[in-house]
């Protein structure tokens, strides 16, 4: 008895092992959270003009930049110095840009990253430190306010006759170097209906996120309005607690759908497919004639202590012809999978270059079942 019991455990065991090991779709999932931004929450952008101050000689030239010189005046004027008649000559002040993105229900108080860039012709913000600069947003606000040393990740140095640059020294970044004055007020909690909009539209990812949500909320709270778009009706056991619903829903998992395309850059000769690209039946040959023509002259003198004949040069040309002979002619069958295609094309030699164009002929002759984007 213990021997049957034994023999059918290892044919078990083999059994098992043999059994083809699906992928779990798990795996393939995604969190709604990764796929959708809620709305309301956001950030804004902000940005603001400045000056930065503490450059050793390698900021704004005054005369070429009269931007600079001007705020500078106003400045000073500000803290009750005149230099209105005064000629202004130094170099250790740049006007700059700065920018920073507001984060969402962010409160009075709390501090936010900003970055500066320069406007003018200054060499280097490396040392400066910006001035008290206002951050408004697209309304005219004020709604932070940015100072301290800029960091930057470049440097640039020269002299009379060479110089290296290394990054960019003319934008420096000050972590934590504005304090947020105004906050945006929206009342996220008092919400009936929420949107939620699709980072990649989609209508069969659409779809499938209002089903997911209606599937755990048990009722059909969630409508797929558009492909961008799923309108969500919070329930009414909700009402008031629905960041509890948003962070329940944006942990659902989901299997997002994806359009046959491929992606093409021909500057870089970077080629993206998605996994659904299909092709049909179709034949693929790809050879390039090239030509080489080696110019290697000769000089020809005469013998020595000759009397007779004079130095000439004796041109030699060598021509060469490469038709690419081994290559030989490929058959891609119909419905074949991306792997295939790609296994297909790199087995006839071919490069990145030679494969954006014979993908592109392959979409003229109607095989290919994608669609084709050039950046």
């Amino acid at each position: 008895m213990k021997k049957v019991l034994h023999n059918i455990a290892v044919g078990m065991l083999i059994t098992g092992l043999m059994l083809p090991q699906w992928p779990s779709t798990a795996h393939s999932a995604s969190r709604i959270k990764d796929l959708v931004d809620f709305e309301g929450i956001r950030e804004n952008q902000l940005v603001g003009y400045g000056l930065v101050v503490g450059l050793n000689g390698t900021g704004d030239s005054l005369n070429n930049s009269p931007f600079t010189k001007q705020s500078l005046q106003a400045l000073l004027e500000r803290l009750g110095v005149n230099t209105r008649e005064t000629n202004l000559r130094t170099a250790n002040v740049a006007a700059v840009m700065v920018t920073g993105n507001l984060p969402p229900f962010a409160t009075q108080g709390t501090r936010m990253d900003i970055t500066v860039s320069a406007i003018g012709d200054a060499k280097s913000l490396q040392g400066g430190t910006l001035l008290v600069t206002p951050l408004l947003a697209a309304d005219g606000n004020t709604y932070a306010v940015g100072q301290g040393p800029v960091a930057i990740s470049g440097f640039k140095v020269e002299g009379e006759s060479a110089s290296i640059t290394r990054g960019v020294p003319t934008v420096g970044r000050i972590s934590n170097g504005a304090i947020i004055e105004r906050e945006v007020k929206y009342a996220l909690k008092d919400r009936r209906t929420l949107r939620l909009a699709l980072r990649n539209p989609d209508l069969t990812t659409a779809k499938r996120i209002a089903a997911a949500i209606n599937t755990y909320t048990s009722e059909k709270t969630a409508q797929a309005v558009d492909p961008a778009t799923v309108r969500l009706d919070v329930p009414y056991s909700y009402r008031g607690d629905i960041i509890n619903l948003l962070t329940d829903i944006e942990q659902l998992r989901i299997k997002p759908d994806q359009q046959a395309k491929v992606i093409i850059d021909e500057d870089t000769g970077i080629i993206v497919m998605g996994r659904d690209v299909k092709i049909s039946t179709v034949a693929i040959s790809q050879g390039n004639l090239t030509v080489t023509i080696a110019e290697t002259p000769v000089v020809s003198q005469p013998e020595a202590l000759s009397e007779t004949g004079e130095t000439v040069v004796v041109p030699r040309t060598q021509v060469g012809v490469t038709d690419d002979k081994d290559k030989k002619l490929a058959i891609l069958r119909s419905g074949v999978t991306l792997r295939d295609l790609v296994d297909g094309l790199n087995a006839l030699g071919i490069g990145p270059r030679d494969m954006i164009s014979i993908l592109q002929a392959i979409k003229s002759a109607g095989a290919l079942q994608a669609e084709i984007e050039v950046m």
